[in-house]
């Protein structure tokens, strides 16, 4: 099981490089942390950890705040979280988000 992400800067049409991101699982508890890292030069994180994931929820979150302060911008959505469901060993997941200042966009697809 594998989840990767990627995030692209709308605004500057540019992959968002350095987007800090963090994985969580869901366990009776809540949400707990997995794995944190930062989206490469090209705006994708292809490695959380050298764990292998298992059957679950797992949720990443983006901190686009931080993101665009670096920037000189504010925004309106300071994080991203996006939930996606692992049901088996062959699942794979690429999250995909558009950012910008005053919205967001998002898209989940098959990755192998």
């Amino acid at each position: 099981m594998k989840v990767t992400a990627q995030a692209l800067d709308v605004v500057y049409g540019r992959p968002a490089a350095g987007v800090p991101a963090r994985l969580e699982r869901r366990t009776t508890r809540g949400w707990e942390p997995v794995a944190g890292t930062a989206t490469d030069d090209a705006g994708h994180i292809l490695d959380w950890t050298d764990s292998r994931l298992v059957k679950g929820d797992y949720r990443v979150v983006f901190d686009s705040g931080s993101y665009f302060a670096n920037l000189g911008v504010s925004t309106t959505y300071p994080e991203i979280a996006v939930v996606v469901g692992l049901l088996d060993d062959t699942d794979a997941c690429e999250i995909q988000v558009l950012l910008a200042p005053y919205s967001c966009s998002m898209f989940l697809g098959a990755r192998s």
